[in-house]
């Protein structure tokens, strides 16, 4: 297969699994990067310990600024509260709701269903090999475009030099 043909395919699975609603049927919809948001939140609670935006976004791999719209989002819904921190009054930390623990509860029942349905038709054999080679892929695809950004910076250097 041309390489063309490779990334058209590659940019096609992602699309699909991408496109899938593991969340479903839900009382309420949360989008992906809510329920991450959410996941994050709740992680930290179980350590005992708050999160701020600026470490959510970080996690999430999004700008502070659509942390803030996803949180005033979820707060205006009920779902998130913001709550200052003791000692500084500049810094609020992003907490589940007392109501929203069985909506992300819920969410979790239902991506968790979705998955052990796949793992029962594929086979943990399957699973484990396809998420083996993702892995694979991914740290194949990070040392090619190391290699790639080298030998262009290597191409610069002997041009500066000329």
């Amino acid at each position: 297969m041309e390489s063309n043909n490779y990334m058209l395919k590659l940019f096609q699975m992602v699309k699909e699994i991408n496109g899938f609603d593991l969340f479903a049927p839900a009382s309420k919809h949360l989008s992906r990067t809510e329920f991450r948001l959410l996941q994050e939140i709740v992680v930290e609670r179980e350590h005992g310990r708050d999160i701020i935006s600026s470490e959510l976004a970080r996690r999430l791999g999004v700008t502070r600024s659509a942390v803030s719209q996803i949180v005033a989002k979820l707060e205006r819904e009920g779902i998130v509260v913001r709550v200052a921190a003791p000692n500084d009054r500049k810094i609020a930390y992003v907490r589940l709701s007392e109501e929203s623990s069985a909506l992300f509860a819920e969410h979790c029942t239902n991506a968790n269903t979705v998955m052990n349905r796949i793992v029962e038709v594929l086979g943990q054999e399957k699973m484990n090999r396809l998420i083996a080679a993702n892995s694979e892929f991914v740290d194949t695809l990070k040392a090619v475009r190391k290699e790639i950004k080298a030998e262009s910076e290597k191409k610069e250097a002997e041009k500066a030099e000329k």
